[in-house]
């Protein structure tokens, strides 16, 4: 084998070479090309995500709300129930000492 034959021959094996590689990428192309359906679904997909995260955040805010007029809810009517517990205490006291005034009476 001559030089002339060795260049021809490595030129036909890089040619071959090319045309495999270059047959393998249409290929992949071919089979994993995104269709305008494919397309359009991802969209959908895209646009029910968004609005799913807008309503989870719009909950988010509804419960933060709730949980704000709650808590204030329950501090009055923790509150209340000092105040009522407090009179109680003192119509109590006051029970106590108008009984020790009238048995005192009672006893003279």
């Amino acid at each position: 084998m001559n030089r002339t034959e060795f260049i021809i021959a490595t030129a036909v094996i890089l040619f071959v070479a090319f045309m495999l590689g270059w047959f393998a990428s249409w290929l992949v192309n071919r089979f994993t090309r995104v269709t305008k359906a494919e397309i359009g679904e991802l969209d959908k997909m895209a646009q029910a995500l968004h609005e799913a995260e807008e309503t989870r955040d719009q909950a988010i805010t509804y419960l933060q709300q709730r949980e704000a007029e709650i808590t204030n809810q329950l501090s009055q009517t923790e509150a209340e129930l000092r105040a009522a517990m407090d009179g109680l205490r003192e119509a109590r006291q006051e029970a106590e000492e108008l009984r020790g005034y009238i048995e005192r009476q009672n006893a003279q």
